[in-house]
């Protein structure tokens, strides 16, 4: 039985752990419950799933918590913010961390995790991109468990069995649907609006994350991320355009063998294996139609169309301080323009000035809040380099 905590539990993540945690009540028990803006929700799972621990971000949430408990029922222990969410991630009656909150803001919690030593489920590529060496050596050092729920990075740790056997890849394939502008001509990109960039064509993802594929920064964060959870350079990533989001990612070996993991768009299958992993679970998933598999594309994507696919793998390569600043400034870009105070291709644009900006700063990231300090200056930096006016 594993005490499951996790953070970021009203998202889609969210929603598919506890559909695999309701399917296997012998194997899984919620432990501790984590929300940053939907407390009626929040309060439905913790009171289904019996939730002993809930954090919430501030003495706001709490009251908005509150008015949706029922009165008969005993509240759950409520703790606040990132200490909270620390203090909970370091719970000696916490097993297993599900990593899911979105950004950076997602960090410290993981990180607190893999030095307590848990089981950590990691769907948060922020803590990666801005932290990856220290994050894995914290990993290694402390005897934590990583595991990817990323469905690229997933497919690849289970064509790797166990995400080892480095010596053998020729290289890794990350494939890529395109997003909802694979074929709009360029020039239309313009005038693209948030709630188009948001329609993604295969997942159902948060805003964010869904606007991360329609630029395909999405993609850029995971090349960053698979460089540090299988130990290859950036020669050895390759990223294909592949629409159907059948293959969820290939690795080629010295052999000239590929293998490749398919399967239906449902994260309760990566999911699944991470929580019952090195065991296979029922994920309560349809099986796949094999019948209805007619054909797979796959297409190199255009960085004329994608620069920021481009700017991370750029960023990747001058070090972890360009990924900081990459990842910090699509932040920034990706809210204003969600917020509607900047085209979609001005993201590009503002990650771009903000990495030609950090190049010229020196520095060493030795230390977590070496990391919390660049990402603060590069928003700083960034929100300067918005335009006045869309």
């Amino acid at each position: 039985m594993q005490n499951i905590t996790i953070f970021g539990a009203t998202g889609s993540i969210g929603d598919s752990t506890l559909d695999i945690v309701r399917r296997h009540p012998d194997r899984f028990r919620v432990y501790a419950l984590s929300a940053q803006r939907r407390m009626k929700k929040l309060a439905e799972l913790a009171l289904a799933f019996a939730a002993k621990v809930i954090i919430v971000p501030d003495v706001e949430a709490v009251d908005a918590f509150r008015e949706h408990w029922p009165a008969d029922h005993a509240l759950p222990e409520i703790r606040l913010g990132e200490r909270g969410l620390c203090e909970t991630a370091r719970d000696p009656e916490t097993d297993c961390v599900v990593a899911a909150i979105v950004g950076i803001a997602g960090l410290a919690s993981a990180f607190e995790a893999a030095q307590a030593g848990k089981r950590i489920l990691l769907a948060n590529k922020e803590a990666l991109v801005a932290a990856g060496e220290l994050f894995m050596h914290t990993v290694q050092a402390h005897d934590a468990q990583l595991l990817p729920v990323d469905s690229e990075h997933n497919a690849i740790f289970q064509c790797l069995q166990d995400g080892r056997q480095s010596q053998h890849i020729r290289r890794i394939v990350l494939t890529a649907s395109g997003g909802p502008f694979r074929n709009t001509p360029l020039h239309e990109l313009e005038t693209v609006t948030p709630a188009q960039a948001c329609r993604h064509p295969n997942w159902s993802m948060g805003q964010k994350i869904s606007v991360d594929s329609a630029t395909m920064l999405n993609k850029g964060l995971e090349v960053i991320e698979a460089h540090y959870l299988f130990g290859l350079p950036a020669g050895q990533i390759d990223v294909v355009i592949h629409p159907e989001s059948t293959v969820h990612s290939m690795v080629e070996f010295i052999d000239g063998s590929l293998l490749a993991q398919l399967g239906n768009t449902d994260m309760r299958i990566p999911i699944s294996y991470v929580m019952g992993y090195p065991e296979r679970i029922e994920s309560n998933t349809p099986a796949f139609d094999l019948s209805k598999l007619h054909q797979l594309n796959f297409s190199v994507p255009d960085y004329q169309r994608f620069p920021c696919l481009r700017l991370a793998f750029d960023a990747l390569a001058a070090g972890q301080a360009q990924c900081i600043a990459l990842n910090a400034a699509n932040e920034i870009a990706v809210a204003h323009f969600l917020q509607g105070r900047l085209r979609f291709p001005q993201i590009a644009q503002v990650i771009e000035r903000a990495l030609d900006w950090q190049s010229g700063q020196s520095g060493n990231i030795a230390h977590i809040d070496d990391v919390f300090q660049l990402d603060r200056q590069v928003r700083e930096r960034a929100t300067a380099f918005l335009p006045a006016s869309v």
